[in-house]
């Protein structure tokens, strides 16, 4: 059964969009099926893996609201391994749509777990804000990655996302975990950005990843080419930050890539 992660902070410009696409990308490019969820009606996850949303005939608004089968809405895209449940603009409706619908936090988990089984990582992208279809991510998810920037006000709102975290739990999804908080956009030229490593570092302690997202050009130029990183420039930092990001959650969900050990022979063998 696939593992759910859902990438959240109501804080925008924090990194939400560029961690799903390329925390997608590789764990995709290591050897693991990896679907994409789409939640925010931006659509910049999906546009970033190079697909045109305005072509497709369905999204994840028509899981939600009309009930579309995911396997209808879902597409591959040019990364091996890593397909896309795509969003659009439509789903900024769907909030005031769904607001009379019984169960309605649980809408995206009812899709959810018709697909799980498929693949071994499904990497939700939130919209920035706390509402319902945020809720609706956090309550089909086993856990939720927190990116946070390295700037001055990093930590603000994020007790108020904890606090929703744990209503979440508490109410809408008993095993919810907190896979960990990401520090992003760091450029340890600038005091600040360390004094913020170490301020996180201190209050969330083991919750932070080791990896660090350093500020990168080829991070942001990616997009533009509707590619992640890996495959715009797999030699530079941002493409080198998110591989290592990845083998960090399989080592911590006790997970194996696989390698070629010969022409003839593959087998799973757990990463150094």
């Amino acid at each position: 059964m696939g593992k759910v992660i859902t990438i959240a902070n109501q804080k925008g410009g924090v990194g939400k969009t560029t961690t799903a696409i390329n925390l997608a990308a590789s764990l995709a490019i290591l050897e693991k099926k990896v679907l994409l969820i789409d939640a925010d009606p931006q659509a910049n996850s999906s546009s970033g893996v190079g697909i045109d949303v305005e072509e497709l005939e369905y999204s994840i608004y028509d899981c939600m609201v009309n009930d579309i089968e995911p396997n209808e809405v879902i597409v591959e895209t040019d990364t091996p391994n890593l397909s896309l449940l795509p969003s659009h603009i439509d789903l900024v409706g769907a909030e005031v749509e769904l607001i009379s619908t019984w169960q309605r936090e649980y809408i995206v988990k009812k899709f959810v777990d018709k697909i799980k089984d498929d693949y071994d990582y499904i990497i939700i992208d939130c919209l920035p804000s706390l509402g319902l279809v945020t809720v609706n991510a956090l309550t089909a998810a086993d856990s939720v990655l927190i990116p946070v920037q390295c700037e001055f006000f990093a930590l603000e709102g994020l007790g108020k996302l904890l606090n929703t975290i744990k209503l979440v739990k508490k109410q809408l999804n008993t095993d919810l975990q907190i896979e960990g908080i990401l520090l992003s956009m760091y450029d340890k030229r600038l005091r600040l950005a360390n004094e913020v490593v170490s301020e996180v570092k201190e209050h969330f302690k083991e919750q932070v990843f080791k990896t660090i997202i350093h500020r990168n050009a080829r991070l942001g130029e990616a997009p533009n080419f509707g590619k992640p990183v890996a495959l715009y420039d797999a030699t530079s930092k941002g493409a080198i930050n998110f591989f290592n990001l990845s083998k960090e959650i399989l080592i911590n969900n006790k997970d194996t890539v696989k390698k070629k050990k010969s022409k003839e022979k593959e087998k799973d063998t757990p990463i150094k």
